[in-house]
């Protein structure tokens, strides 16, 4: 209890401290909730896992369920068990877990999708929860420590907590005593409504233009319970020869383009998505010959840390510290060296378009497939099972300065080491658009699609991002498209509405993407 009050260093509230159990009263049937954390980190632990509990003790599945707002994705032994408890109605707008995904996929969780930027704004200004008259009913978040003023210090990720406070009718809040205190590694700017919003002032990675604390009505916190559950962590994702095949594509590209003067010697600062893509990529850059580089992203990986090590990175701004178990005990084992070059924002912020745009950042993400003409699908596999969401991958690759895509040529089938290819006539959903994206990448190739016609860039994307298994079967449709679609003037974009998914359908069929041919 010591430690507890320590924490609370606002004394007026240490009589609101309250047992685990104490809270579950204050949960009902139908409730807009919001939780803190973005991945499996900063997200509360204590009361989801109690409620869970309760649901399960007293046999409440699918009797009190939640419409359930949270930043990102949080760990699986809250969200997902809650799904496995039929105790989510509405999610938004990104998860992960098999369970929630299941829910959703088979109609019983309604997830909305959206872009994580404007899910915080959108949030804010009560679009979720107009039923409710743009309130939430309930909101929990996990903290680190309450300053002597009341402000909350958040733990490790940010997500989209200055809103969920803001719309809260009331607030638990879950101290987590089993991790150090986080003061002074956050970045909030308060959300304000337009038409009274001034400019970002942030013109550097390493800039603060905003408070080291979440600013609340203290008057709404009812209850403040401890925590002692560390975040579950990610596991770390292990590189491939495919993914260091990519990476080296790259490294390769971007020393072509400080060459010829389009990028500085220390880059721009970097938005790398989640994966061992992405563990490549950053694994290249520590051990490359690029210096003085910063990163401008959502979150950090344990590879970031070997990253700051090599002495190659010297600033990162995110939301969330997406450590595994092992990663976190060697941030806080060496907490006075890593502190001072890590910063985090709210998703609010750090996804905003302003600053991403400002900042020139090159953004690096991997989707489920692209297409001929450089559209990419990042969410649903064949269109319409859900994975986890869009993410911010949209809000960085439609406001980067360079806008990078990047994944395996090929995915293998229980039956067929290449089934599935990567690189279709067209994808059967869009999350980004021909107009978002400026390179492309899998093991095979790097295609610089900058100034490309949609026929150049299909015909660069077939040569240099194709299988060699797949690049003949895409070549034969694209000249039959081409072909067709001119000789009836329509042929700026050539596509056959007829056959255009017809390796889809084989896919599902045949359990291969491997064609005869292109007849119907």
């Amino acid at each position: 209890m010591s430690e507890l009050l320590g924490r609370i260093r606002k004394a007026n509230l240490h009589d609101r401290i309250r047992k685990v159990e104490e809270v579950i009263p204050l949960f009902r049937n139908g409730m807009n909730v919001g939780w803190s954390g973005f991945t499996p980190a900063g997200y509360p632990k204590a009361v989801p896992i109690a409620l869970a509990d309760h649901v399960e003790k007293n046999n409440l599945q699918g009797k009190l369920r939640f419409n359930l707002f949270i930043g990102a994705s949080v760990g699986v032994e809250t969200e997902d068990r809650w799904a496995s408890l039929d105790m989510i109605d509405r999610r938004w707008p990104y998860q992960t877990g098999k369970n929630i995904q299941a829910g959703i996929n088979e109609g019983r969780i309604r997830m909305g999708d959206r872009h994580l930027s404007m899910f915080a704004q959108d949030l804010g200004y009560g679009f979720y929860t107009k039923d409710n008259g743009g309130r939430l009913d309930i909101a929990i978040i996990e903290c680190s420590a309450i300053t002597e003023d009341g402000g909350l210090v958040l733990t490790a990720s940010c997500g989209a907590v200055p809103e969920i406070v803001r719309i809260a009718d009331r607030i638990i809040i879950e101290i987590n005593t089993a991790i150090p205190s986080f003061e002074g590694l956050h970045d909030i700017i308060e959300p304000i409504n337009p038409p009274n919003r001034l400019p970002y002032l942030i013109s550097r990675v390493d800039d603060r233009a905003g408070s080291p604390y979440v600013r609340v009505d203290t008057d709404k916190i009812v209850a403040i319970v401890e925590s002692t559950h560390p975040d579950n962590g990610r596991s770390f994702s292990e590189q491939d020869d495919t993914s260091t095949a990519i990476a080296n594509h790259i490294l390769d590209f971007f020393r072509f383009e400080v060459k010829e003067g389009r990028l500085p010697k220390n880059l721009l600062p970097l938005q790398s998505g989640v994966g061992s893509i992405a563990n490549a990529v950053i694994g290249g850059l520590a051990d490359g010959p690029f210096s003085g580089l910063k990163v401008w992203t959502e979150v950090l990986q344990d590879s970031m840390l070997d990253f700051f090590d090599s002495g190659k990175l010297d600033f990162a701004s995110t939301v969330s510290l997406s450590f595994s178990v092992e990663g976190f005990k060697r941030f806080y084992g060496s907490w006075d060296k890593y502190c001072d070059k890590v910063l985090m924002r709210p998703l609010s912020i750090a996804n905003h378009p302003e600053p991403i745009r400002r900042l020139g950042c090159i953004a690096m993400n991997t989707p489920v497939e692209f297409d001929i003409y450089a559209h990419a699908n990042s969410t649903l596999v064949g269109g319409t099972r859900m994975i986890n969401g869009i993410g911010g991958s949209g809000d960085f690759l439609r406001n980067a300065y360079l806008s990078i895509m990047h994944t395996p040529s090929a995915r293998p089938t229980k039956s067929d080491p290449t089934g599935i290819t990567c690189v279709v006539p067209h994808v059967p959903h869009v999350d980004h658009t021909e107009h978002d994206l400026d390179v492309l990448v899998t093991e095979q190739g790097l295609a610089d699609l900058r100034g490309l016609d949609p026929k150049s860039r299909a015909e660069l994307i077939i040569d240099r991002c194709a299988h060699p298994d797949y690049k003949p079967i895409l070549k034969d449709y694209f000249d039959m498209a081409r072909s067709e679609c001119l000789a009836r003037k329509a042929g700026h974009e050539p596509q056959m509405l007829d056959r255009v998914f017809k390796m889809q359908v084989n896919l599902a069929k045949q359990g291969t993407m491997k064609i005869d041919n292109w007849d119907v």
